[in-house]
């Protein structure tokens, strides 16, 4: 069966309950929300440069990183990955143009 992202959200899950000097991710959430929003953004630069340089390989282990540093940051800002998967679930009724016309301007 393959890897999934519920896999990995209860992985994290269970190493968040951690000590944070034995888990990397206990040791990250303890840091606050702000600290696990820095570390997704570095990974995401990271993913953007492998990605506008056309290096494929560096871009899977980057998106791997987002990914992990993503559930981490919705974990440390108890936002389930539900909420997530039920806010693209609503989204697959109308076109991503049709939604985006559809928004209220800021």
């Amino acid at each position: 069966m393959p890897f999934t992202l519920d896999d990995l959200d209860a992985r994290i899950a269970l190493r968040a309950a951690a000590s944070p000097e034995e888990s990397y991710t206990a040791k990250l959430i303890s840091r606050g929300v702000e600290k696990c929003a820095q570390k997704l953004g570095e990974e995401a630069t990271e993913a953007v440069i492998a990605g506008v340089t056309a290096n494929k390989p560096e871009l899977a282990k980057e998106a791997g990183d987002v990914l992990f540093h993503l559930l981490v940051l919705l974990r440390a800002a108890e936002v389930p990955l539900s909420a997530v998967m039920s806010e693209l679930e609503s989204r697959q009724a109308q076109s991503g143009l049709a939604e985006k016309a559809s928004r209220k301007p800021s």
